[in-house]
């Protein structure tokens, strides 16, 4: 892939999460707590696929992406430890929420989830534009 090919999907990959992340904020006005954990947590993996375009990594799998997250920059010191604890806590909820049976969630988890997901992609971001593409600009 060429290197502009990989700017234009890395952009592409954050304007997804940052999308998603609205979402997840319209869902938790409206009270949808289940949405918003979904989304909040697809705002998350939108922004490591980013981070993956970077190394020219293709995945699509969850525990791939969650895998390759916590190997190239969680245990290379990118990312503190906190941040694989944050993107593993949404997946987890997120699967709870969506497969389980008879579950429930309340504000204050949903609104957790939430901030998580915005520290999440805004340090995506912040990473992406000073280290690896500095000409990357948000949208």
């Amino acid at each position: 892939m060429k290197p502009s090919q990989v700017l234009e999907l890395a952009r592409y990959r954050l304007g997804q999460a940052r999308e998603t992340l609205h979402e997840a904020e319209v869902l938790i006005q409206e009270q949808s707590w289940r949405g918003a954990v979904n989304r909040a947590y697809y705002a998350m993996f939108y922004s490591v696929l980013a981070l993956a375009v970077t190394r020219q990594i293709s995945t699509s799998r969850h525990s791939g992406v969650i895998a390759f997250f916590d190997r190239e920059f969680v245990k290379t010191g990118v990312f503190p430890k906190d941040f694989s604890r944050k993107l593993h806590f949404a997946f987890d909820r997120r699967q709870v929420q969506d497969y389980g049976e008879f579950t429930t969630l309340d504000e204050n988890s949903a609104g957790d989830t939430l901030a998580n997901a915005r520290d999440f992609v805004y340090a995506v971001e912040t990473y992406l534009q000073s280290s690896v593409f500095p000409q990357l600009e948000t949208k």
